[in-house]
């Protein structure tokens, strides 16, 4: 194997007729084994490090799942994308996958593993934003997100109180205790912060499950992470409905950006798979409008509850039997 090209494969989803896995392939990709420091520079320089690296365009490759061998070939920034059907039936639970990248002769270049998860038949699924819904991360201020990056490491960084014990409530409400219901982090930030979000996530005790971030930035665009057009989370939110028709779905997100449009928009294309959605009031400058956006959800017979703190949510979440 070529040891200057690495496969990188991201937890997917689906179930046996639609089941989906993303990766990325690099030509070089900067050495970002984290070190768990509280010293500023070296967790700046691991940062950094995460935004170093050359895409593979256009390179073959090959997915293996059980007996089943898929091709297709990265896009222009080394991201591929598998979406396929299952020749057999997939038992519910974590499956592991292997991606390899081939040269033109078929010599296998690396190989990456990762994960797809087929959700038990469980009465709810659960779409969740991470900055600001979930992590204290200041989105709407690019000089506050860049300070919470730089500084502070994946185990330092803080979630909400009460964050992960809500989830972790929902996670298991309705369900055996070997069949949780099925998470999914959708975000507006870069796959370069994938590695780091689910150690954050892990170490914060949140459930497992499968996120969805937004296209690669390089060091030179750093300053903007997290800024991409949202027209991007709208598409990824409509993949996984489309993926899980029969799913009923509850949907968090906060008011410091544009997750109240965005899951209005969903519930009016989707109002009988939408169970209910949850805001953070992180901005109450923007109560009114979010409230009138709320307003609109309801009418369409979606349960929504807008929150200052993860307390108030769990309360909801009870009073409506989200949570048993």
């Amino acid at each position: 194997m070529n040891k200057s090209v690495s496969v990188k494969v991201y937890h997917g989803y689906g179930h046996a007729h639609n089941l989906v896995v993303y990766g990325h392939v690099f030509k070089r990709k900067a050495k970002t084994r984290q070190v768990y420091s509280n010293n500023l520079f070296v967790n700046i320089a691991h940062l950094l490090k995460l935004f170093i690296l050359k895409p593979f365009a256009f390179v073959e490759v090959r997915l293996q799942f059980f007996d089943q061998t898929i091709y297709n070939k990265t896009e222009g920034d080394g991201f591929f994308k598998f979406e396929w059907k299952a020749e057999h039936d997939v038992p519910a639970g974590w499956h592991f996958v292997k991606v390899e990248a081939v040269d033109k002769n078929g010599k296998v270049l690396s190989a990456g593993e990762g994960k797809v998860y087929v959700p038990h038949i469980t009465q709810y699924a659960f779409i969740s934003d991470v900055d600001d819904t979930v992590m204290i991360s200041h989105s709407a201020t690019i000089g506050r997100r860049l300070r919470e990056l730089f500084i502070k490491n994946p185990r330092t960084r803080k979630t909400f109180p009460d964050a992960a014990s809500h989830y972790q409530q929902l996670a298991m409400s309705h369900t055996e205790s070997d069949q949780p219901n099925p998470f999914f982090y959708v975000s507006s930030s870069e796959w370069n912060l994938y590695d780091y979000l689910v150690e954050t996530f892990r170490f914060n005790k949140l459930p497992d499950g499968a996120f969805l971030l937004n296209t690669l930035k390089r060091w030179k665009d750093l300053v903007r992470t997290g800024k991409t057009g949202h027209e991007g989370k709208l598409l990824r939110l409509m993949r996984i409905l489309d993926a899980f028709p029969n799913q009923k779905f509850v949907f968090f997100g906060d008011n410091s950006q544009q997750d109240p449009k965005i899951y209005a928009t969903i519930v009016e294309k989707y109002p009988k798979n939408i169970e209910a959605v949850y805001i953070r009031n992180i901005r109450p400058d923007k109560e009114v409008e979010t409230k009138l956006l709320l307003k609109k959800i309801e009418d369409k017979n979606v349960r929504t509850c807008l929150f200052s703190e993860s307390k108030e949510a769990i309360e909801h979440s009870k009073s409506t039997g989200l949570i048993q």
